[in-house]
């Protein structure tokens, strides 16, 4: 929403809404309350004393392709950001405590493959595949969300806030992509929270792999690596076809001309955009953020009341709000 937009929705000129935006007026609670109505969140949430971030801030980090419009990315990043808002809002009152939790490191120290080690350790994951990567990064605490991002050009988004953090998915992806995408995200949150370089996408795609794919158990499976053998090694390990080949060349178990071979394999069949296997790797959802509104009104709080923890206007969508129960016919 533009400032002017917002302006007309609450009957003010375009110049007093630039005022209070820049601090230099404050606005009655009259005013407040239309704001919030305008902008679909409660007015004491408006008078929530956040800390303020933006404009692809240090603290953000999103997966996406290059052809990205900036209008696409820059609303996605308010989405995470109103996201992070109302996840501090709630939580600071609703606090939740994760069973895990996400370490922090400097990649400068450590190379991204040990971290993803360590991370895996910390966990005390099985060895081998990841099942349900999604549950395993929200039992740190970590409120996964997906949304339609309106394009196939952004995969995801994260960022913390405060003790805890968020990561939006868009959820067009397929499962496989989804995951690789959830992994990449992991990997910003654990070494880029505090230390930026130019190398940040690198760092969290190598995390991503060992975190995925983790060398001493992969490594041995990635001998002749034909169309059939790259698509059930997809099913065990749930990623894609190309991310198992690009994990082989990484590793040196393929040569560049069987990559580059490979690679002429899958344009002709339509495979680099649409492989075949993904709709039947399990879906990983989101619960996290549902439970917590879940157990709120399981302990009696109505939907108005749980709207106000989470600082949300009615009608308007929340990953915490539930949905609508069902009437129940008593005979």
């Amino acid at each position: 929403m533009t400032q002017t937009e917002l302006a007309q929705k609450v009957g003010i000129a375009q110049g007093a809404l630039s005022r209070y935006e820049n601090g230099l007026r404050e606005p009655d609670d009259d005013m407040l309350g239309r704001l919030a109505g305008a902008l679909g969140v409660t007015a004491a949430f408006m008078r929530h004393g956040f800390r303020m971030r933006g404009g692809i801030a240090a603290d953000a980090h999103m997966r996406r392709q290059r052809s990205a419009k900036p209008t696409d990315w820059k609303r996605v990043e308010a989405d995470v950001n109103a996201l992070r808002m109302h996840s501090t809002y709630l939580l600071e009152r609703v606090p939740i405590n994760p069973t895990n939790q996400v370490i922090q490191t400097d990649p400068s120290d450590t190379d991204p493959e040990e971290v993803a080690r360590r991370q895996r350790a910390t966990w005390a994951m099985p060895i081998g595949p990841v099942r349900d990567l999604t549950a395993w990064i929200e039992s740190a605490g970590v409120l996964v969300v997906d949304q339609d991002f309106s394009t196939p050009r952004i995969d995801g988004m994260s960022q913390w806030a405060g003790d805890h953090a968020i990561i939006l998915v868009n959820s067009r992806m397929p499962t496989d992509r989804r995951r690789l995408t959830l992994a990449h995200e992991l990997g910003h949150l654990v070494m880029h929270s505090q230390h930026q370089d130019e190398d940040v996408e690198t760092q969290a795609t190598a995390f991503a792999a060992e975190f995925l794919m983790p060398e001493h158990v992969i490594r041995p499976q990635l001998r002749a690596l034909t169309l059939g053998r790259l698509l059930d090694l997809k099913q065990e390990w749930g990623v894609s076809m190309q991310a198992l080949m690009e994990r082989a060349h990484a590793l040196g178990a393929v040569s560049p001309r069987e990559r580059q071979d490979f690679y002429k394999r899958l344009s002709p069949r339509g495979w680099r955009k649409q492989e075949p296997g993904s709709d039947t790797l399990p879906p990983e959802p989101p619960r996290l953020a549902a439970s917590v509104g879940k157990a709120l009104a399981d302990a009696g709080l109505t939907d108005a009341e749980i709207r106000e923890l989470v600082g949300v206007a009615p009608g308007r969508p929340s990953p915490f709000i539930p949905e609508a129960r069902g009437l129940h016919l008593v005979a």
